[in-house]
C-alpha cells in the first residue's frame, strides 16, 4: 500500500501533490490527535495524565518499556473533551522521548520529534518535514514498511515492532526497531511511527555473540553454575573433556560432572586457581588447572584439562632421567636448578646433590688443562652471545679425583616474564672415545712393531723443522746390513724382535728432542737440529753405529747387526721439500753400502745420478735373465799337493750390451736388490750341474760341483726339494755337489746348513775372515769346506801380517778337519806362500780363469801340477 492513498483509513490510489503537506513542527493551532477538544473537568485530566505516566512504564514481553503507550495515549486524547493542557503537556513528553516520533500524511513527513530528526543526523525538524516518508527508509526496509502500514485498518490500531533501516542525510544508515499507529492529525487520518535506535543493543549484541563464540570455541571447558553450584552453562569444549552432553548437566551439581569434589566457593577462596584430578564420563583421569570467578548470579570456571602436557612434562621427565648424557639447568642465578642423574654420576657427586650449587663450583679445565674462567663457562658464554654452542670439550676434575672429558652443547631457556635466560647444557662423557681417538692417532703416527714414529709423522716433523729459518736440520737414514739373512734364516719372529730391540737403542742413543722412526722393513731415521757442523754429525753416526752393533741375544741366539747410514744436511734457505730431504738421504744409504757393512756417507747430488744408473742396469738385467742371457761360467779349484782339479766353481756372467761384462759381485747385488737372485742362482745350479754331469762323462773325470748360495735361497723353503730334483735330474749323488754360503750368512743360517748336511750335499764357507770368523762357529756348523777370503790372500807376500792370519785360519780349520780353500790366486808368489803354509785347494786367475764348459778340458790340461 502507498502511504499517499490514506483517507479516513480508506485507500486512495490518487498521490497527493505538496499542497496537501500538513503543517510543519510547532504549529500552534494543531496537537497530534485532537481538534479543538470540548471542555471537560480537571480532575479527568489528572487521571489521563497518570494513566499515560502508568503506560509509559508498562513493559511489553520483552521487558523493554512499551512503546504503545503513545497510542493509548492519543485514543485518551481523542476521548478527552478537553484536550488543551493535556495536549499541550503530551507534545512535551514526545519530543523529551528518548524514542524516535514520526507522524506522516498521505506519504509526506509532517511531524518528526528530536530523537528522530538526531537519529538521521537533522539538525532542525525543516530538513525532514515535507520529505516522502519512503526518502528517509533504506529500500531493503520499504516493502516491510508498506506492508506493516497496510495491515492497519482502524484508529488506533498498531503494528508489531519490526526492525527497519533508516536514511540518514549524511548518507550513512541507521537500524532502529519501528512501530506504525494508525492516528489522526488534525483531523485526518495519520500514521505515527515511534522508533528506537538498536545501534547500542546491536553492538552489545554482537559482543554477546562474541563472546557466545569465545566461550563456543574455547579449547578449555568453561562451566557456569548457580550459587549453589548446579551447573546451568556448559560449552562444547567441556562436551569434548568431560563427555557429557549439554542436556545431561544443566541443574546437575557440578561435582558430579566433574567427577571429583568441587565447590566454586572454595576454589574462589583458595585465589582461583587450583590444580585438581576429574575424571571423565568413562573413568578417564584427567589433571585439571581450575580456574574459579564470581559473577552475578553464580560462578563462573575455566577447567583447563592439561592431562597432555602432564603427560608429556613426565615422559619428558624420565626420558631426560634415563639420559646416558648429563642434563643440567642453570638459572639467572647461575645456580644449577635442574640435573638429571646422569648429570651427577658423571660428575662423581652423590644424587640430587648438585641442585642449588652454583655452576662456577664445577671445576672445568679446556683441553691445555687450563681452568676455565668463570665468564668463560657455558652459562655464561650463552647469556652473552644468546646463541647456542655445541660440541666444546673440556674437562672435569672430580672429587674422587678422576679426571673426565666432556663434550657440551648449551643453549639459551627464556621463560615467560624471565629477563635473564637460564641455561640449558647437556654433556656427554667422551672420555672413552677421546681415548681410542687419541689411541688411533697415535696407532695412525707411529710404527706398531717398535712404537717409534711412522714416516707420516717423521715427513711432518722434517716439514716443521725445514719450515724454521733459524734451524739446521740433519736426516740420518739407518739401513740394517744383511738383515734379510736373519728374517730369512730364522724367521719373521726373530727378525721382529730384531726390529724392536734395534728401535730400542736407537731411541736411546738420540737426543732427548730428536725424531726417531721406522720407515718400514729394516729402514730407520733420526732426525735432529742439534748440530750444525759435518763433524759433529759424524760424531753421531759413529754414536749411533757402534751402539748398535753391539751384540744382541733372540731367543738364545747371539747376533750381531751393523748399520749402513745415509745422511743428509738441510741449513736454512735449502729449498728441498720433506719428501726430497728424505730421498736424498736414502740415496746416500744407498752409497754408503757401497763401501761395504758398517759404513756412512753425506749426500752429494752426484748420487742421484748413481741410482738412475743403478735403476737401469736393474732393469736392463731383468730382460736379460727373462731372455736367458745369463751366461754361466765354470772356474777350475785345483788340490795344490796333488794338482789335481778336484772341484769347478760354476759363476754367473752378464756381457752387458752397452757396458761390457758386468763385475760377478756387482751383478750379484744389483740381482739381490732386485729380487731376481733366486731366480738367476736356481737357473746357476740347474746349468751347472747337468753340464758338469756330462762334461764329467765325456771326460771320464771326476770332481764335485760348486754353486753360491743366496742368503734368500738360505730361507725359501723349497731349497731342498730344489736341490734334490737338480741331483735326480742330473745324475750326480749328493756328494758331488758342495753348496757354498757366504760366511757372514751362516751364523744366523745354522739350521738350513744342517738340513742340506743331511741330504749329504757338502757346504762351504765363503769368503771366511771377512765377517765374524771364529773356531766356536767352526764347530758349530756342520761345514766340508772353507774358502779365505781374497783379501788375506791378496796380501800374501806384500804384508807381513797376512801371512799369519792366513796360518791361523787354516790351523783353526784344519784342527777341525775341514779343507781350506784360497780365493783369487793370482801371483807365483801367493801360490808358494799358500803352498808352505799348508792350504789345501786353490783357485783364482793363476790357475785357471772363469770360462765356459768348452774350455774346462783344456784348464784341466793345463793346471798347475
Amino acid at each position: 500500500m502507498d502511504p499517499d492513498d490514506l483517507d479516513g483509513g480508506t485507500p486512495d490510489t490518487r498521490r497527493p501533490s505538496d499542497q496537501d503537506s500538513s503543517p510543519a513542527n510547532g504549529a500552534t493551532t494543531c496537537t497530534v490527535g485532537v481538534s479543538n477538544p470540548p471542555a471537560g473537568t480537571t480532575s479527568r485530566h489528572a487521571s489521563l495524565v497518570r494513566l499515560l505516566t502508568e503506560l509509559s512504564t508498562e513493559r511489553d514481553h520483552r521487558g523493554d518499556p512499551a512503546l504503545a503507550f503513545l497510542s493509548q495515549g492519543y485514543r485518551l486524547l481523542e476521548q478527552n473533551s478537553d484536550g488543551g493542557t493535556l495536549g499541550t503537556q503530551y507534545l512535551t513528553m514526545v519530543e523529551a522521548s528518548p524514542y524516535g516520533i514520526c507522524v506522516h500524511q498521505r506519504g509526506k513527513v509532517v511531524f518528526v520529534n528530536s530523537a528522530a530528526m538526531r537519529f538521521v543526523g537533522a539538525s532542525v525538524s525543516t530538513e525532514l518535514v515535507g520529505l516522502h516518508i519512503t526518502d528517509m527508509v533504506d529500500t531493503g526496509s520499504q516493502d516491510a514498511l508498506l506492508a506493516r502500514i497496510g495491515s492497519l485498518a482502524a484508529p488506533g490500531s498498531f503494528s508489531e515492532p519490526t526492525e527497519m533501516t533508516l536514511l540518514t542525510l549524511g548518507g550513512g544508515k541507521v537500524t532502529v526497531e519501528s512501530q506504525a499507529v494508525l492516528t489522526t492529525w488534525e483531523g485526518k487520518p495519520a500514521y505515527q511511527v515511534i522508533m528506537r535506535d538498536l545501534s547500542t543493543q546491536k553492538a552489545a549484541e554482537a559482543g554477546l555473540r562474541f563472546q557466545a563464540a569465545l566461550v563456543g570455541h574455547a579449547s578449555d571447558a568453561i562451566i557456569a553454575t548457580s550459587p549453589d553450584g548446579l551447573v546451568t552453562s556448559w560449552n562444547p569444549a567441556a562436551e569434548a573433556v568431560y563427555g557429557h552432553e549439554l542436556d545431561e548437566v544443566i541443574g546437575v551439581p557440578v561435582s558430579e560432572v566433574v567427577g571429583a569434589p568441587m565447590d566454586p566457593r572454595e576454589v574462589v577462596a583458595a585465589g582461583g586457581v587450583v590444580q585438581a584430578t576429574h575424571f571423565s564420563a568413562d573413568g578417564t583421569a584427567l589433571a585439571v588447572r581450575v580456574s574459579a570467578a564470581e559473577m552475578f548470579d553464580g560462578y563462573v570456571l575455566l577447567c583447563a584439562d592439561e592431562t597432555a602436557q602432564r603427560r608429556a612434562e613426565a615422559e619428558f621427565a624420565t626420558v631426560v632421567e634415563t639420559l646416558d648424557e648429563g642434563v643440567l639447568v642453570v638459572g639467572p642465578s647461575g645456580r644449577i636448578e635442574l640435573a638429571n642423574s646422569a648429570a651427577h654420576r658423571i660428575s662423581g657427586v652423590p644424587e640430587g646433590s648438585l641442585i642449588g650449587l652454583e655452576s662456577r663450583t664445577l671445576r672445568l679445565h679446556d683441553e691445555r688443562g687450563v681452568p676455565v674462567p668463570v665468564d668463560d663457562l657455558p652459562s655464561a658464554r650463552v647469556r652473552r652471545s644468546g646463541k647456542v654452542e655445541t660440541g666444546r670439550v673440556v674437562q672435569v676434575r672430580r672429587r674422587d679425583g678422576a679426571h673426565r672429558w666432556l663434550s657440551l652443547t648449551s643453549g639459551p631457556l627464556m621463560a615467560p616474564g624471565q629477563s635473564v635466560p637460564s641455561v640449558l647444557t647437556s654433556f656427554a662423557d667422551i672420555t672413552e672415545r677421546r681415548a681410542i681417538s687419541e689411541r688411533l692417532a697415535y696407532e695412525a703416527t707411529h710404527d706398531p712393531l717398535t712404537r717409534l714414529a711412522n714416516r707420516t709423522l717423521a715427513l711432518n716433523h722434517l716439514r716443521r723443522t725445514i719450515a724454521d729459518p733459524a734451524l739446521t736440520t740433519t736426516v740420518l737414514f739407518i739401513d740394517l746390513d744383511k738383515f734379510k739373512i736373519i728374517n730369512d734364516s730364522l724367521g719373521h719372529t726373530v727378525g721382529d724382535q730384531v726390529l724392536r730391540i734395534v728401535g730400542e737403542r736407537l731411541r736411546a742413543a738420540a737426543g732427548h728432542s730428536d725424531l726417531v722412526g721406522r720407515l718400514g722393513g729394516d729402514e730407520f731415521l733420526v732426525i735432529t737440529t742439534g748440530y750444525t757442523e759435518a763433524a759433529e754429525v759424524r760424531a753421531l753416526a759413529d754414536h749411533l753405529q757402534r751402539r748398535l752393533a753391539e751384540s744382541l741375544t733372540v731367543h738364545g741366539r747371539e747376533l750381531h747387526i751393523n748399520t749402513s747410514i745415509g745422511i743428509v744436511l738441510a741449513e736454512p734457505g735449502d729449498t728441498r721439500t720433506a719428501d726430497e730431504l728424505l730421498e736424498d738421504a736414502d740415496l746416500a744409504m744407498y752409497q754408503a753400502k757401497t763401501f761395504g757393512p758398517g759404513r756412512y756417507a753425506f749426500y752429494a747430488p752426484i748420487m742421484r745420478e748413481r741410482v738412475q744408473d743403478r735403476f737401469i742396469l736393474e732393469q736392463d738385467l731383468r730382460n736379460a735373465v727373462a731372455e736367458g742371457l745369463i751366461e754361466t761360467v765354470y772356474q777350475p779349484v785345483v788340490d795344490l799337493r796333488t794338482g789335481d782339479m778336484v772341484a769347478v766353481k760354476a759363476k754367473s756372467r752378464w756381457d752387458h750390451p752397452v757396458r761390457g761384462p758386468i763385475d760377478p759381485a756387482e751383478l750379484v747385488e744389483i740381482a739381490d736388490d732386485g729380487d731376481l737372485l733366486t731366480i738367476i742362482g736356481a737357473e746357476v745350479l740347474a746349468k751347472a750341474a747337468g753340464e758338469i754331469s756330462r762334461w764329467r762323462a765325456d771326460h771320464d773325470v771326476h770332481c764335485n760341483v760348486n754353486v753360491s748360495l743366496s742368503v734368500r735361497q738360505l730361507g725359501d723353503p723349497t731349497l731342498l726339494q730344489l736341490v734334490q730334483t737338480t741331483l735326480d735330474e742330473a745324475g750326480l749323488g749328493p756328494q758331488d755337489l758342495s753348496l757354498d754360503v757366504d760366511e757372514t750368512a751362516l751364523k744366523d743360517a745354522a739350521d738350513a746348513v744342517d738340513a742340506l748336511r743331511k741330504t749329504g750335499v757338502k757346504v762351504t764357507a765363503e769368503r771366511f775372515g771377512a765377517g765374524y770368523s771364529s773356531l766356536a762357529q767352526l764347530c758349530r756348523l756342520d761345514l766340508n769346506v772353507i774358502e779365505i777370503d781374497r783379501s788375506f790372500v791378496a796380501d800374501l807376500g806384500r804384508s807381513s801380517d797376512a801371512e799369519p792370519i792366513v796360518a791361523g785360519i787354516m790351523a783353526m780349520a784344519h784342527a777341525v778337519d775341514l779343507v781350506v780353500v784360497a780365493e783369487g790366486v793370482e801371483t807365483e808368489r801367493q801360490l808358494k806362500v799358500l803352498h808352505e803354509l799348508g792350504c789345501d785347494w786353490a783357485k783364482g786367475p793363476l790357475v785357471a780363469p772363469p770360462g765356459p764348459v768348452e774350455d774346462l778340458k783344456s784348464a784341466y790340461e793345463h793346471v798347475v801340477r
